[in-house]
């Protein structure tokens, strides 16, 4: 855009645009709502020239569930105490979609007064954050700086109403994608309470029974209850293995950080000191994908890492990632036991058959299991990564 060329939405001057395509970029790469809040009210008080801005998003109470401030040190901040409640004009901002603008916030009939503390203000920009209808936030600007000091603008009041239909945007994907970490953690917590009912459980109760019976046999027959002990032995070594595989589940790789490749390199590394089978890992075009397909990949892995070990007698599990231009292939082999996969689907709640199938089809993908009885397994996931939720970060 050349010098003097114009928003063609907003008719702001080219400088001016581009200082607000920079602040959408910020807070639309952030996926937490605390950033967000902090980086949209700081480039909200730069936009409008405010030497003071705050951003207030209210708790449905009468109070404020977060009010982050910008252009206030941390200590006078501190030295007022508790969050605002919503009072005054700080709450008028939500009962009303529509901004208010004053050149003198002290002569406004709603101004309340503030604490001996609080910095003195003037000139005062109201701009409620709306989304679908409904006000989830507010801007608050005081103190115009600058050229203009001492009163905002219809130019501030445009700049600060464009953010704010932006800011709502960000702060709803925000809300959404940790609303969706918090389900996959709900979930994952029924999936190891089911992994402990299913098995350690079992485990302890054999633990039980067999120290019952080797207490029988004592005095009876002492042989036996050597045997029975020795039974007992490799019960509790089971158990234990199962609570190790169970805890590091709890506290997997971090995905975000390190990547599908790494994470699930780092997993067999663990499985391979919890279990005495050869875990071997290959990737071919090694790069990052979307944050969500690395999570559900990663967790059909795992759930196929778990079937192979516990239930596949196997010597060596083979796990496979290719990473193509197009699409993403996954795999799991063991030269194990094998098994009826139409028998297994029956009892897929024990196996994660069908957990593993809905995770493939969430992403977009496909899921094969290919299996006979004595001539191992092979988990394989494909995913075409035309689609949005696996486009990769490179």
């Amino acid at each position: 855009m050349e010098n003097g060329a114009r928003c063609p939405a907003c008719g702001t001057s080219s400088p001016t645009f581009r200082a607000i395509s920079d602040a959408v970029l910020a807070i639309t790469t952030e996926r937490s709502v605390e950033p967000i809040l902090e980086t949209i009210v700081e480039r909200a008080r730069e936009l409008a020239g405010a030497r003071y801005a705050a951003l207030g998003v209210p708790d449905g109470e009468g109070g404020f569930e977060r009010f982050i401030t910008s252009g206030m040190t941390d200590a006078r901040w501190e030295a007022l105490g508790e969050l605002p409640r919503q009072h005054g004009l700080l709450g008028a901002m939500l009962e009303s979609p529509e901004p208010y603008r004053t050149p003198n916030i002290q002569d406004d009939p709603r101004f309340e007064g503030w604490a001996a503390e609080h910095p003195n203000m003037r000139s005062f920009l109201g701009v409620p954050i709306v989304s679908r209808g409904s006000v989830i936030g507010a801007f608050y600007l005081t103190d115009k700086r600058g050229r203009r000091r001492g009163q905002f603008t219809d130019e501030d009041q445009e700049l600060i109403e464009t953010l704010a239909a932006h800011a709502g945007i960000a702060i709803e994907n925000a809300r959404l994608y940790e609303r969706s970490r918090e389900l996959s953690t709900v979930e994952e917590r029924k999936r190891l309470a089911r992994d402990l009912h299913d098995s350690v459980t079992q485990t302890l109760f054999s633990v039980a029974l067999t120290a019952q019976g080797a207490e029988a046999l004592v005095d009876s027959d002492p042989g036996r209850a050597k045997q029975e002990l020795a039974r007992l032995e490799e019960l509790a070594h089971s158990a234990l293995q199962e609570m190790r595989v169970l805890i590091f589940e709890l506290r997997p790789a971090e995905l975000e950080a390190d990547g599908l490749a790494t994470a699930l390199r780092k997993h067999a590394e663990v499985l391979r000191r919890l279990y005495s089978q050869e875990i071997e890992v290959d990737v071919t075009g090694e790069r990052r994908l979307a944050p969500e397909l690395e999570r559900g990949l990663f967790r059909i892995a795992q759930e196929a890492l778990t079937n192979a070990l516990k239930h596949a007698s196997a010597e060596t599990i083979r796990v496979s990632l290719e990473l193509r231009d197009s699409r993403v292939l996954l795999s799991v082999g063991d030269d194990g036991a094998g098994f009826d996969v139409d028998e297994a689907r029956a009892r897929s709640r024990r196996l994660g058959l069908t957990s593993m199938q809905e995770r493939a089809e969430a992403l977009g993908g496909s899921l094969e299991i290919s299996s006979e009885p004595g001539e191992g397994s092979n988990v394989v996931v494909e995913v075409d990564l035309a689609g949005d939720h696996s486009r990769s970060r490179r």
